[in-house]
């Protein structure tokens, strides 16, 4: 069973990984993970992969394609795995469906966690954080007892510049745009199911285990 996990930021996407691929007994394999353990075990991927990361730039998919082919034949991932934060676009789907095409493989299900977008300008825009020690609240999920002061320490609360709600509503635009192509190429294989998550995380959870069923 080979699945992806997509979904906006502050869709749930992270939470709902985790308790997806304890239901499948599946392994969770995420680019990050994926780019620090080769780097750290300085593989010839992990070196090559080294600069990119290091200068905050996009790893080509001939790297990571290749790191993932290699993380997918170990031991965990005999059941299968689920793939979180890769392919990010059309080009590298594609480049993905190559690679497994040529070890006789192929993605099973692609799950989309869908939210609308204001309900995920709440989620994303109520963060605010302390000047003095960093703790982190939002007005929505875990605010302060006292509004605009942190529990912690007392000291002022603010609102980064990216977590502004007219900021959050542009970025989400912008990744929605990048997102529709890559939906709409697993939505012609007939891969891609969709999953309502403005709901409660058990809600969402028991409804994306039932979608992917057993690929």
């Amino acid at each position: 069973m080979y699945l992806i996990l997509l979904g906006l930021p502050g869709a749930g996407k992270g939470t709902q990984a985790e308790r997806l691929t304890k239901t499948k007994g599946i392994a969770h394999i995420t680019t990050g993970e994926l780019f620090r353990e080769n780097i750290r075990r300085g593989t010839a991927l992990g070196e090559k992969a080294r600069p990119y990361v290091e200068g905050g730039l996009l790893v080509p998919n001939e790297i990571t394609i290749g790191m993932l082919l290699d993380r997918i034949a170990q031991p965990d991932c005999r059941r299968g795995c689920l793939l979180d934060g890769f392919p990010r676009n059309l080009e590298q789907a594609r480049a993905l469906d190559q690679a497994l095409a040529e070890r006789e493989a192929a993605i099973d299900r692609v799950a989309y966690i869908e939210v609308p977008t204001e309900e995920l300008v709440e989620r994303l825009a109520g963060r605010w954080q302390c000047r003095q020690c960093g703790a982190v609240y939002n007005e929505n999920a875990s605010p302060p007892r006292t509004p605009g002061a942190c529990d912690n320490c007392g000291g002022e609360l603010y609102q980064r510049e990216d977590d502004r709600p007219d900021v959050v509503r542009t970025r989400l635009e912008v990744n929605l745009a990048q997102l529709e192509p890559l939906l709409q190429h697993y939505r012609e294989q007939g891969k891609l199911v969709q999953v309502e998550g403005a709901r409660g995380v058990e809600d969402v959870a028991r409804d994306l285990a039932a979608a992917v069923g057993g690929a």
